[in-house]
């Protein structure tokens, strides 16, 4: 079957053409959260210093039922649901579902202009090179730029990147806080997981990218161009859905995603004080 004719004259298409990136955004995450406190009757209150997303929501389920996690009261995102709770006198604070790097981006736009500090993404991700069986987990230290948002935040090239400052310094604690293997490596960022097809994926295992995913490359392009701290972590947790896939160990991988999570989180308090 042939695919549809378009009428339209072919061209390059919009996210490739030039762009201001320097250019100021008129509509500002900090518009959207003023309007919506209005709205929902909330205060202005920051946000815990170090925030996790957690697409699958494994974690926030988890931490909700055994560490007495409680949603944050005047988090007023119209979309998702902020979870915080305390670790060695830290607050860590959660957000479960938010799946793609324009999802990822939307929420941490607005939790780094509520007071975070520091966001670390937990995705599950598909193993392309194998470095074991699953599950284990990959620092994402580049992501192949497959998916849409991180066009409009950086001019274009092949690959996001993570600050290596960040990741070096959080790289011994990541490596010891967890039972599972932990690696460092590369991902292709893709906005359409069900067309993976042989040919491409034959073309990253080729440059040698460890895992697929769905956020990175858009994070850490938001980092890059707004100076933040973003450290993507991938769950590899199957083979593309081949058989026996997505088992990702006790409770869903939630014990060793959060003993990261906390090591990270610790690690990032003792390298940031004074």
């Amino acid at each position: 079957m042939k695919p549809p004719q378009s009428s339209c004259v072919a061209r390059v298409p919009p996210i490739a053409e030039t762009r201001d990136w320097q250019a100021p955004s008129v509509f500002r995450p900090e518009s959207l959260l003023r309007e919506a406190r209005r709205q929902k009757g909330l205060h202005a209150a920051l946000v815990p210093p170090v925030c996790v997303l957690d697409p699958d929501g494994d974690l926030v389920r988890y931490v909700e039922a055994e560490r007495g996690a409680v949603p944050a009261p005047h988090w007023a995102c119209y979309h998702t649901r902020l979870i915080e709770w305390g670790k060695d006198g830290q607050r860590i604070g959660a957000i479960g579902n938010a799946v793609g790097a324009a999802y990822a981006v939307l929420v941490a736009e607005q939790l780094f202009c509520c007071g975070c500090r520091l966001l670390i993404s937990v995705t599950s991700a598909g193993q392309l090179v194998e470095a074991g069986s699953p599950p284990y987990y990959v620092a994402i230290d580049r992501a192949l730029r497959d998916e849409g948002t991180s066009y409009h935040y950086l001019p274009p090239s092949d690959f996001s990147f993570v600050n290596h400052t960040l990741l070096d310094a959080l790289w011994p604690a990541l490596s010891r806080a967890t039972t599972n293997p932990i690696h460092r490596g590369a991902s292709w960022t893709t906005d359409a997981p069900f067309r993976e097809t042989e040919v491409e994926i034959a073309a990253a295992a080729a440059r040698g990218l460890l895992v697929v995913e769905m956020e990175a490359a858009g994070l850490y392009a938001f980092a890059a161009a707004r100076g933040r701290d973003v450290l993507c972590l991938a769950h590899v947790s199957n083979r593309l859905g081949q058989a026996g896939d997505f088992e990702k160990g006790d409770a869903d991988g939630a014990p060793a995603s959060l003993r990261l999570v906390e090591a990270a989180a610790a690690a990032w308090r003792e390298q940031t004080a004074g």
